[in-house]
């Protein structure tokens, strides 16, 4: 039975609870990045995961930028979370590449010269080889006034 006197035929408005939150919401963040280059105008990202935050962040300063990350602490205030150096990021990986690059080229070089140092002392046992050859291949020469010849190899059945 409907008790409203003014409407009988209509049903009563009941308020419903919602089962959406419907309270402030306090976990925003905010990502802002500013180029030296165009200081003037700084990019502003807002988000609510903090994942996104931390990623959208790393993103501008791999690009140059100086980032400062505030979180909402709620009713329009906001705190600084973190801040990222992009340009000092960028120049320290700069420095780590160029350094990467010259240990690569001093290690390639040492490894020139200790193939110049094989290949060198390949050569020269290869002469002293045929110099041994040419030697052994010699017939025995007259060592002593006496006229005796001595063999410059003795073998093991004459010793």
């Amino acid at each position: 039975m409907n008790r409203n006197k003014k409407n009988p035929d209509r049903a009563p408005h009941r308020r419903r609870a919602k089962a959406t939150d419907r309270t402030k919401n306090t976990n925003g963040f905010r990502i802002t990045g500013s180029w030296d280059d165009r200081p003037d105008r700084p990019a502003v990202k807002p988000t609510s995961d903090r994942k996104a935050a931390r990623r959208i962040a790393r993103d501008m300063a791999d690009q140059g930028a100086y980032v400062v990350v505030e979180v909402h602490r709620g009713y329009g205030q906001w705190a600084t979370w973190f801040e990222v150096n992009g340009p000092a990021r960028l120049a320290g990986r700069l420095a780590a590449a160029a350094e990467q690059r010259a240990r690569v080229e001093a290690q390639r070089r040492a490894a020139e010269q200790a193939d110049a140092a094989r290949r060198t002392a390949a050569e020269q046992s290869e002469r002293n080889l045929d110099a041994l050859a040419r030697m052994m291949v010699r017939p025995p020469v007259a060592r002593e006034q006496c006229g005796r010849r001595d063999a410059r190899h003795v073998t093991g059945a004459q010793r």
